[in-house]
């Protein structure tokens, strides 16, 4: 990911060209698929602290994994979850004009399949 400053001065992320991002800002997609972004109106602190907390929660479940603690691993999921919502990445959504979600949809069977269709 890279920042780029908005017109408000705030650092807005912006996805690499390898996973475009919808026109609405909403989605990045990767194979095709469609994964909500983390909710804009976070702190770029926040999204840092988040984003830190999330990768550790990640590493606690591949630790697990090996391990084969079976315990260790559902709390680390719950930790990864529980992250993830507080990003915006999951649960409610953080945009308010009454749009679907279609996080984890396929883009070809999305309203953005016109636009998901015309990038090279």
């Amino acid at each position: 990911m890279t920042s780029t400053s908005t017109n408000s001065g705030r650092s807005e992320r912006r996805a690499t060209s390898d996973h475009p991002v919808t026109p609405d800002g909403r989605y990045l997609v990767v194979r095709g698929r469609l994964w909500r972004r983390s909710d804009p109106k976070l702190s770029d602190e926040d999204r840092e602290r988040l984003v830190s907390a999330l990768m550790s929660a990640r590493r606690g479940v591949a630790t697990a994994r090996r391990t084969s603690d079976g315990q260790a691993e559902g709390a680390a999921h719950e930790a990864v979850d529980a992250t993830k919502r507080a990003l915006g990445e999951r649960g409610p959504v953080w945009w308010d004009d009454g749009a679907l979600d279609y996080n984890r949809h396929m883009a070809r069977n999305t309203p953005y399949a016109d636009w998901f269709g015309g990038l090279d």
